[in-house]
């Protein structure tokens, strides 16, 4: 579903943004969700892993036995092996109210099937997720991607610059309130940014934010984002200094 015409006002909507860290942290992802009480979750580094708990990690089942998000959206970009079971890592939107349509593209490679990240100099497979979810009778889209990582720096590069053009020109034939989440793995000064800053409003550049990582990682610079297009009425956007992950989480509550 590429557009619609039922949107109107929504009341106290709230998204949480967050980098789970492959769910390292559970207790305190759990105790952070709790708190904040958010109506949509934009999660990275999901790890799936249907049967058995995990050890060590927390999982997207374990998650959802917990946080009772009613509504899961999973967008897996490769399996590998974990402890001789079979796990998958991706993107994951999980709403409190209907999702009334989902779609996933890949900017990057395609879905690999037993990541061997010994084996490969490429571990940069990248989706983006589109979820269409209704509250309250008000349709709207919640887009939530995981950007490609350069291990030098966060400036971005020719990839970078593709695939953030590619978002930018699905999101600008959307019709309709309009929400982007994500670890974009760029700096606020990252030129391959524009092409999103060209058709959403970026919240963290905005106001000025200088970091979005915890101590638990010696990064300092801002690489998580939220963006909204401008149909959207932003009451509150900020950067938590809750430590559940190496990166802070961000919530935005708007009317739409």
């Amino acid at each position: 579903m590429r557009g619609f015409l039922r949107f109107g006002i929504l009341k106290n909507m709230k998204i949480l943004q967050l980098n789970i860290w492959g769910g390292r942290l559970h207790r305190q992802i759990i105790r952070l969700i709790e708190k904040e009480q958010p109506d949509i979750l934009c999660l990275q580094e999901v790890v799936r892993l249907p049967g058995q708990e995990a050890v060590f990690i927390s999982t997207l089942e374990e998650l959802q036995d917990e946080l009772q998000f009613k509504y899961v959206f999973f967008a897996p970009l490769f399996s590998f092996n974990y402890m001789n079971r079979t796990a998958e890592l991706g993107n994951c939107i999980m709403s409190k109210h209907p999702i009334k349509s989902e779609y996933t593209e890949f900017t990057n490679l395609a879905y690999t099937e037993n990541l061997d990240f010994t084996e490969t100099d490429d571990y940069n497979v990248r989706n983006f997720q589109h979820a269409v979810i209704e509250i309250l009778d008000n349709l709207f889209h919640v887009i939530n991607h995981h950007g490609h990582h350069l291990r030098e720096h966060k400036n971005g590069d020719e990839s970078t610059m593709r695939q953030t053009t590619r978002i930018a020109a699905y999101i600008e034939g959307l019709v309709g309130p309009k929400i982007l989440c994500g670890d974009f793995n760029l700096k606020p000064e990252s030129t391959s940014l524009e092409p999103i800053n060209s058709v959403l409003i970026n919240h963290v550049k905005e106001t000025g934010v200088i970091s979005t990582r915890t101590p638990l990682t010696h990064k300092t610079e801002a690489c998580d984002y939220i963006f909204t297009s401008d149909d959207i009425v932003v009451k509150r956007f900020e950067v938590l200094d809750d430590i559940a992950s190496d990166h802070k989480a961000l919530v935005v509550e708007c009317e739409l």
